[in-house]
């Protein structure tokens, strides 16, 4: 149950970071969430435009992490 004093040979994989527009959409989403609501408590139908654009950053964020994902498991650069 303690430390065998052991080293694995077994290198350790360190979680790879999100990708930098995945955090940026992230960001974005969470704002248009917040002017939704805060739009439909004043009585805007605004707040309709706000939501639409909370799903589409929600599906880039999605489809950004998935592809970081992706090009991490081949060994590649996000970016190439």
């Amino acid at each position: 149950m303690g430390d065998t004093g052991r080293r694995s040979s077994v290198p350790r994989q360190e979680p790879n970071p999100m990708p930098r527009i995945a955090l940026y959409s992230l960001i974005v989403c969470l704002l248009a969430v917040a002017a939704a609501v805060v739009s439909f408590v004043q009585g805007s139908w605004l707040g309709i435009i706000w939501v639409l654009l909370a799903g589409l950053s929600s599906n880039m964020t999605f489809f950004a992490v998935k592809r970081g994902r992706a090009t991490a498991a081949r060994g590649g650069s996000v970016t190439g």
